[in-house]
């Protein structure tokens, strides 16, 4: 086969040119000096067109990755090697780390996370998400109160179907704040539409200050909580923090807080982690055997 030949004075014009088509922009700006480098220490061909190529990957790699995370909005950048585990015992780091494989990403399962304000839930599924982008799995973050506005804000404008598909959309779809405000019966619906929507398609990782004994008070309705929870638990991973606040304890350095503020021996209050007690006892109206095996599924995922 004949290849057609530009006809510029210096060849790494030339390779300038074919990188421009072939959208090469890194093997541009190294292919002449690396070349230079690789006469003077004597390369083999296949080593420098190995080398300029990887070159290209990595730095295709790393503007995905800047360009992904920027539209995932994420709060922060923040990796579990940044994660202090020795303040929160109750983290097994081992087991942390595993999740790292993102394996229940792959398998569209959950991450919950429990706790109370300040342990570091939303540093921990930030750190997961960041892995899932460097792996190119799309990610998106954003609160609940956020959520079920721009889904509130869609219903009224009769476009619901179209944004809740764009929520379907991410691998991972990080979900923060569950339970630091209620939400009325119609945000609590739509929230439950996403959830059921994306229940064994795609992953959700998840982070509350509420035990899942309080979540009908944080839905509204017991019932409508139980069906969450149901599709959140069934396959997932629960991480239950029970540590004080890193911010409480920064303060505290810094001389802000007084004794007074200091924690309790013994750590943080654990978080109670169960269904409430009622929905157990409402035989009548068919949800008692629902609640009973939801609270079999939790104690087995612990």
């Amino acid at each position: 086969m004949t290849v057609a030949r530009t006809t510029t004075t210096d060849p790494f014009d030339d390779v300038a040119v074919l990188c421009e088509r072939l959208k090469l922009p890194e093997v541009a700006r190294l292919a002449a000096s690396w070349a230079q480098q690789a006469a003077a220490e004597h390369w083999t061909y296949s080593q420098y067109l190995a080398d300029v190529l990887q070159a290209e990957t990595t730095a295709r790699q790393t503007r995905y990755v800047v360009s992904h995370t920027q539209m995932a909005h994420l709060p922060f950048h923040k990796t579990v090697d940044q994660f202090d585990f020795a303040f929160q015992p109750s983290l097994d780091e081992r087991h942390v780390r595993q999740l790292l494989t993102l394996q229940w990403v792959d398998a569209a399962e959950n991450l919950m996370v429990l706790g109370p304000p300040g342990v570091g839930k939303t540093p921990l599924i930030v750190a997961m998400a960041l892995q899932a982008i460097a792996q190119r799995i799309p990610v998106y973050f954003i609160t609940i109160q956020d959520l079920v506005a721009d889904l509130r804000k869609a219903w009224e404008d009769n476009r619901f179907t179209t944004r809740l598909g764009q929520y379907l959309r991410p691998r991972l779809l990080c979900i923060d704040e569950v339970g630091y405000l209620p939400l009325n019966t119609l945000d609590a619906h739509r929230f439950f539409r996403l959830v059921s929507a994306r229940y064994e398609r795609g992953s959700l990782a998840l982070t509350s200050n509420k035990g899942f004994v309080d979540w009908g008070h944080v839905f509204g309705d017991p019932v409508l909580a139980t069906a969450i929870l149901d599709r959140l638990v069934y396959h997932s991973t629960i991480l239950n923090i029970r540590g004080d606040s890193y911010r409480l304890r920064e303060k505290r350095r810094a001389g802000m807080l007084g004794e007074a503020a200091a924690p309790h021996a013994g750590g943080g209050t654990p978080m109670t982690v169960g269904v409430p007690v009622r929905l157990k006892r409402r035989a009548d109206d068919g949800f008692c055997a629902l609640a009973w095996s939801f609270r079999t599924v939790i104690n087995h995922r612990l």
